[in-house]
This record gives C-alpha cells, sequence and structure tokens, in this order.
C-alpha cells in the first residue's frame, strides 16, 4: 500500500469515526438534552477517552455541525466557477440548488434539538453568517463579479431563501422536498425574465 493510499484510508476512517461521534452525541442530545450532556459522557459511550474524543471534533458543538466550514468554503469555490456570463442571482440559486442536500445535512430530529438549545441555535447563526461572508466574497470574485453592497443583498436574500425553505420543511415535519422549496423561495424573490431579487 502507498503513502497515499495509507493517508486516504486513515481520512475515511476518521470520517467513519466523526460520522458515529456525530450520530451517538445526538442520541445522547435527544436522550438527556444538549445541555445535561458532557463531552465525558459523548466519549464514554463512544467507548474512548475524553482526549480522544478531541481528536475528532474541537468541541461539543461541532458534534452537531461537523463538515458545516467545508461545505461553506466549497459552495464558494463552486461560486467562483460558474460561467462568468451568469447573472449573479442565477449564479446562486444554481449552486445552492446544486449544494442544498450538503447545506441540509441535518435530519428533523437534530434541526428540532438545534432549536431547543441556544448553543446550538447561536452556533448555527455562527455558520450561516461565515457562510454569507465566504458566499458574499465569491460574488464580489465571480468573472461577473458584483460590487460589495449587491453581493451581501444578494447572499442576504439567498440565505433567507434557504431559512424560509428550512422553516417550511420543519412545518411539515420533515416529508416537503426540501429542493422543491428552495426552488419555491427563489422563485418568490426572483422577477419574471430577471436573474436577481425583486425590489
Amino acid at each position: 500500500m502507498s503513502g497515499g493510499e495509507r493517508a486516504g484510508l486513515r481520512e475515511r476512517t476518521r470520517r467513519a469515526v466523526r460520522a458515529e461521534l456525530s450520530a451517538l452525541a445526538v442520541e445522547l442530545f435527544l436522550e438527556r438534552g444538549y445541555e445535561r450532556t458532557t463531552v465525558e459522557d459523548i466519549a464514554t459511550a463512544a467507548g474512548m477517552s475524553r482526549r480522544s474524543f478531541f481528536r475528532y471534533f474541537p468541541s461539543k458543538e461541532d458534534v452537531v455541525f461537523g463538515e458545516a466550514g467545508d461545505v461553506a468554503e466549497r459552495v464558494a469555490d463552486a461560486i467562483r466557477d460558474r460561467p462568468g456570463e451568469e447573472a449573479p442571482w442565477a449564479c446562486l440559486r444554481a449552486v445552492l440548488r446544486e449544494w442544498q442536500d450538503a447545506i441540509h445535512t441535518v435530519d428533523l430530529r437534530t434541526l428540532r434539538l438545534i432549536e431547543e438549545a441556544p448553543a446550538l441555535r447561536a452556533r448555527l447563526h455562527a455558520e450561516r453568517d461565515r457562510m454569507r461572508e465566504l458566499v458574499s466574497a465569491a460574488l464580489r470574485e465571480h468573472p461577473g463579479g458584483v460590487d460589495a453592497f449587491t453581493a451581501d443583498l444578494l447572499t442576504g436574500a439567498a440565505a433567507a431563501a434557504l431559512d424560509a425553505a428550512d422553516r417550511e420543511w420543519l412545518r411539515s415535519g420533515g416529508t416537503a422536498d426540501r429542493a422543491a422549496l428552495l426552488d419555491r423561495a427563489f422563485g418568490v424573490l426572483s422577477l419574471p425574465g430577471e436573474g436577481r431579487p425583486g425590489p
């Protein structure tokens, strides 16, 4: 086995352990409550030390949000890679539609957990703020780029579309089609024949 193959295997193993820890932690949070569940509880249930836990996640919140930071960077890269002649709003719609499964990785129970735990809600807002910053910067750097004001405005509108789709999906008990909800939200914000939100 080559060095590259070993590194790939280690990374796959690490991701598998992270996914297992995350699933286990969410079950504990749902059973005991987020605030009453400690890192030690998660580590013990996983059969590892507290120190080992921190090799996989820097904090208790990270167990819930996992790869959110990586997804935000990949979404921003996807925006930069879109055709230069594409209108910025159309670019955002296409990229977020393509990446919506990765953006919305949490299930209904986890989303409810986030809504009920102030620390997780705060982290969700911080993650969304970071994504907005990265996406706004990507729109400015896109070959058909826009100024900072327009990029911030379009990014804020797209974030509102994602939030509205999330809330409607939650109201549906997790049965609504998230992609269709996102299309509906972007459609409401667009004027016919235009590639940007309406006034």
